[in-house]
């Protein structure tokens, strides 16, 4: 088998690493890859979200797989480019992605599927948006339209504070094209949780839980990142709440989707809200988040090619999917100055010394002469896993007090529920 993987993350890094643990030994190829996963796959020059480049490619290399980490190729139609030639592909097509890149788009699918989610309006103009959350109650939440890496939804604590929300993304276009649009959505108390499953647009993998923290600082404090790190399996997940999600949301987005001629093979990433209510859907995502790929992909005790295979091809259902019964926990190294301005070029230490139970994978890492460098935001994802959460906690955050670089950022609050310390 030859597999290629597109994009250059941690959450890309994480899928090489497991990749290459397959009984079957796959040639890895990776488009761009950082200088973590090249250990595991070849460095391709292609640009991941250029569909000619990656037809090209494939093609020329007789690639029997492609797999699409990051959302950027989905929305760029590089999944579409493929499987119109024939070409096995680990994604959903650009129309079944819409989920992801057009929130607008998501909220009108969950109301049509009776999705249980947030009361919303959808706003194209800042006059009337600016109107509409002035006559709402606080807290509420304001999310541009399109993707924004993460960074794209605002938490306003006061109707004053919408307001600069809607004007920073709509007027001053702090977000680009993603903010042409916005949705307002009233503010859902509880505990969030994200759940994954493997589809291939008909069937569904049994679930796998997590929790990211965004915020950059402790006590979710200040603004919101990529992903500051988190936790697998979140421990309010049950049985009973998995076959509940399973029921009332992903089984009616998947249908929905279907029904709109998009059926979705891929990662489905739903977050939820943990509400008095019962749980309530956030948002969906088009694949692995990241850090939560770094965070379940350790765990998967199925060879994820068989997995990736069963998505591209159909036949998930007949798939005997396993997650290991040991936790992770993940903690973000970031960069001074992240997000809004990363400081980069300065030394890392400590990555070729980790505690045992202890994995990195990489982001932001350049590797020059000497040394490795910090290259980005986040740095590096440091993984512990172990037979409790409280053990995993213990390992994560001794690699982090092992790994070191100028001006180094984390957060040192993950859960304190099950023997942390904190309030993360």
């Amino acid at each position: 088998m030859r597999v290629l993987i597109l994009g250059s993350g941690a959450r890309e890094h994480a899928i090489a690493w497991k990749l290459a643990q397959s009984p079957r030994q796959p040639d890895l190829f990776i488009a761009p890859g950082n200088c973590g996963a090249w250990q595991w796959a070849q460095r391709v020059d292609v640009r991941a979200d250029d569909p000619a480049g990656v037809l090209q490619f494939v093609e020329a290399h007789a690639i029997d797989l492609t797999v699409v980490g990051p959302e950027a190729p989905l929305l760029a139609g590089v999944t579409d480019a493929l499987r119109e030639r024939g070409h096995a592909v680990m994604g959903p097509s650009r129309a079944a992605s819409r989920i992801e890149w057009s929130k607008a788009f998501a909220k009108e699918l969950f109301a049509g599927a009776g999705i249980p989610t947030a009361a919303y309006a959808t706003f194209g103009d800042p006059e009337e948006a600016i109107a509409y959350v002035s006559s709402q109650p606080a807290p509420i939440v304001v999310k541009a339209d399109g993707l924004a890496a993460g960074k794209g939804v605002v938490i306003a604590q006061t109707q004053d504070e919408a307001v600069r929300a809607i004007t920073g993304i709509m007027s001053d276009k702090s977000l680009g094209y993603a903010g042409e649009q916005v949705v307002v959505e009233e503010y859902l108390e509880g505990e969030e949780v994200s759940a994954f499953c493997f589809t291939d647009g008909v069937q569904a993998s049994p679930l796998v839980s997590a929790r990211d923290h965004k915020r950059i600082f402790d006590g979710d404090r200040g603004p919101n990142t990529g992903g500051m790190g988190g936790y697998s399996p979140v421990p309010e997940w049950t049985s009973e709440l998995e076959q509940r999600v399973l029921d009332t949301c992903i089984g009616p987005v998947l249908r929905g989707l279907r029904e709109a001629g998009a059926p979705f093979q891929g990662v489905l990433f739903c977050g939820l809200m943990l509400t008095r209510e019962g749980p309530r859907v956030l948002e969906f995502n088009a694949r692995f988040g990241d850090p939560e790929a770094q965070l379940i992909l350790p765990r998967l005790e199925t060879d994820l090619l068989d997995v990736l295979l069963a998505v591209a091809e159909g036949g998930i259902d007949r798939l005997d999917l396993r997650w290991s019964k040991t936790a992770t926990l993940g903690v973000v190294l970031a960069s001074e100055g992240y997000p809004e301005s990363p400081i980069t070029g300065r030394p890392i230490h400590g990555l070729d010394v980790l505690p045992d139970g202890v994995t990195a994978f990489y982001a932001g890492v350049r590797q020059s002469a000497d040394s490795l460098l910090t290259a980005g935001g986040r740095i590096v994802t440091l993984v512990g896993q172990a037979p409790t959460l409280a053990e995993a906690h213990r390992l994560a955050y001794a690699g982090a007090e092992t790994v070191h670089f100028e001006g180094a950022q984390y957060r040192s609050d993950f859960a304190a529920a099950f023997g942390g310390y904190g309030g993360g």
